[in-house]
Order: C-alpha cells, then sequence, then structure tokens
C-alpha cells in the first residue's frame, strides 16, 4: 500500500483496522487477563472481525491503485506508454483523451477496460497475464526497442470500448459521412476506430510503419 492510497476511504479503513486489531491483540499478550466472554469477544475481533475487514479493505484499495495511470506505466517497459499518455504534445489519442479532465488519473483503465456486468473482475483477471509476462515470461529483463518491436495488443482493440463515450448513435455521429459509409464495418468490429485511416492508433511512436 503506498502513501497515496492512504488517502482513500478504503486505505484508511485498513489501516485503521489493522492498528486496532494489533492493539487488541497486544494487550492481550501483555496483560494476559482471564479468558472471560468480554475477552474472547475482544480476541473474536482481533483475530478475526478487525482482520478481515483490513484485508477487504486494503484488496479494495489496491485494486483502485492498479486503475491509476502511474501504476499502469510503473514497468520499465511501459514507460513510454506513460510518457506519451503525458505528453501535452503528442497527437497521439491515448495521449489527446489523457487531456481530457474527464479522464483524471485514469485514462489506461477507462480505455482498456473491458465492459459490461463483468468488466471489471474480467479485465483485473486478465491484467494478471501481464504480471505473468513481466516476471516469469521475461518481460523484465528486455530492453525497451526489443519489446516495442515484438509485444502487440492481445486483441483487437473493441470499438464498443471506444461507444462508451461516443456511441455512435448521435446525430453529430451519425451524420459524418464517412461514419456513416463505415457503419456496418464499424458495429461489425471490422473497421477499428483507432486505426490509421480514422481517428489514428493510440500509441504511434510503438508502431511499425507498415501499421502506421
Amino acid at each position: 500500500m503506498t502513501l497515496g492510497s492512504l488517502a482513500t476511504p478504503a486505505g484508511a479503513l485498513a489501516v485503521g483496522t489493522s492498528l486496532i486489531a494489533g492493539g487488541l491483540l497486544l494487550h492481550y499478550l501483555l496483560r494476559r487477563p482471564a479468558l472471560t466472554a468480554g475477552v474472547r469477544f475482544q480476541l473474536l475481533l482481533g483475530l478475526a472481525v478487525f482482520p478481515f475487514i483490513a484485508a477487504v479493505a486494503t484488496t479494495a484499495s489496491g485494486m483502485q491503485r492498479t486503475t491509476e495511470r502511474d501504476f499502469c506505466g510503473s514497468c520499465h517497459v511501459m514507460g513510454a506508454h506513460l510518457a506519451d499518455v503525458n505528453d501535452s504534445a503528442s497527437p497521439g489519442l491515448a495521449a489527446r483523451h489523457s487531456r481530457n479532465k474527464l479522464m483524471g488519473e485514469h485514462p489506461c483503465y477507462t480505455c482498456h477496460a473491458d465492459y459490461g456486468m463483468l468488466g471489471y473482475p474480467i479485465t483485473k483477471l486478465t491484467g494478471m497475464s501481464h504480471v505473468y509476462h513481466y516476471y516469469i515470461g521475461g518481460y523484465r529483463h528486455w530492453e525497451l526497442p526489443r519489446f516495442l518491436d515484438e509485444v502487440r495488443i492481445a486483441k483487437p482493440f473493441p470499438n464498443q470500448n471506444c461507444q462508451q463515450c461516443h456511441s455512435g448513435t448521435l446525430s453529430s455521429f451519425l451524420n459524418v459521412r464517412e461514419h456513416a459509409a463505415a457503419s456496418d464495418a464499424i458495429s461489425a468490429g471490422t473497421l477499428s476506430c483507432a486505426s490509421a485511416g480514422c481517428h489514428g492508433v493510440a500509441h504511434p511512436f510503438n508502431k511499425r510503419p507498415e501499421e502506421l
């Protein structure tokens, strides 16, 4: 847990309940009172109730932390992506969206997360593959040029992610000639919104010439 996460309600709850649990157990170990009903209840709180609350709060705080852009760019192979996102002069699609204040500190998660009822847990489970590849698959030992040349997104970027904000049903979208002509391909996902022929790739610096 980072210092920043302590400012969140979940982080504060995790620290608070951990301290209470520790205090209850320390009191018992130092005083060694008789095991009355009240003492047993205190031990129940110190050994089970408060640690359980702390574990849940810590998990919630950690999950929230993984949606922040600085976390996404904390692996050295993702540093260039973070730099591009934070570059106010970058023309890339990701950088342009990140300059939108509505994105806050979560532009990576907002665009890459799978939507739907199970979108959050599925996104987090899929993200564990990144941890595997980084620590077990050897990415942590790769130089950045090799990473940018060999690694590509696991699956095509779905237009549905774009359409969570850009619905595709408003007149401002439908009245654009290019949108009307490609509506079937956009709906089918055979033409990506984030392509060179449309709104541009998200991170152009790591694309091969033939992908631009």
